[in-house]
């Protein structure tokens, strides 16, 4: 053991030094991550007309569904199941309207899940879901719904994040109960049984990994900024508990931790580009 010993520290203290510098390096080169105008892009190639009927699933404030009117004049209807989001969807219309008008006539706000989306059959050419379906149990039910919304050869657009072998137990049970998460909706192959058994075909699946995190940083510091404020909140937990309370010192956390994770491999985004397969009897 101490000839091994001696071996290893011989490398780390002579051998590893000579190549540190150039490794370092290497390592300041950019690797030219993607960032989030990826999803856009995505959906600009799908080649869709303006006034195309989009659908919005887990709109949240309103924020995807204003971009997708504005950049490629779609028609979208905004579904979510917590009435302030709408409440600030509908606000952040009325707001962006000032400097387009048919932003109001464009985009519209209402309540509904994954589960039971509040639209009729065949009526929607695109479904776009952003950062939802890891919080919905019923994955085979929501892609069932999103098929039935869906034209023929309409198109979904999903991202979401995994969970990876990197993920210990310990923090995927505390990370997934903070944030409100599903456990088995952030296991790839449900998801991806889930797709198939609805009738939906993968066109593309991209793996993200840290790219978005990485992007972030390279463009302004943004995990930087995550990582002091996890290393804050770590050390000094009364300090904001006694300010903000428990439940919210620990969202601040998870959120905190997601993009953490995100950029050392623990979680893994993935974004799918889906088709709407005819069931037999079609037309």
């Amino acid at each position: 053991m101490e000839a091994r010993g001696g071996v290893e520290l011989e490398l780390f203290y002579d051998a590893y030094p000579r190549l540190e510098s150039e490794f370092q390096a290497a390592l300041d080169e950019s690797l030219q991550p993607r960032g989030p105008e990826l999803l856009y892009e995505l959906v600009g190639d799908l080649g869709l007309p303006r006034g195309a009927s989009v659908l919005d699933l887990g709109c949240g404030e309103g924020k995807h569904s204003l971009q997708l009117a504005e950049r490629f004049g779609f028609a979208v209807r905004g579904i979510d199941p917590v009435p302030r989001h709408i409440e600030l969807a509908q606000s952040a219309v009325f707001a962006a309207a000032s400097a387009n008008a048919q932003l109001v006539k464009l985009v519209r706000f209402e309540l509904g899940s994954a589960e039971a989306i509040p639209l009729g059959d065949a009526s929607v050419d695109l479904v776009w879901c952003r950062d939802v379906l890891l919080h919905v149990a019923a994955l085979a039910q929501a892609y069932a719904e999103c098929r039935r919304v869906l034209r023929d050869d309409g198109r979904m657009l999903v991202y979401q994040s995994f969970g990876t072998e990197r993920l210990e137990p310990r923090e995927a049970d505390w990370l997934w109960r903070t944030m409100r998460v599903v456990p088995a909706s952030t296991d790839p192959a449900r998801t991806e049984a889930a797709i198939a058994g609805a009738g939906l075909r993968v066109e593309k699946r991209i793996e993200l990994r840290s790219e978005w995190g990485e992007r972030a940083e390279e463009d302004d510091g943004g995990g930087t900024r995550r990582l002091l404020r996890a290393a804050r909140l770590l050390r000094a937990p009364e300090r904001y508990i006694s300010r903000f309370g428990q439940p919210t010192y620990d969202i601040m956390v998870g959120d905190a931790l997601w993009h953490i994770y995100r950029m050392i491999g623990k979680l893994s985004p993935r974004v799918y580009v889906l088709k709407r397969l005819p069931e037999a009897g079609d037309n």
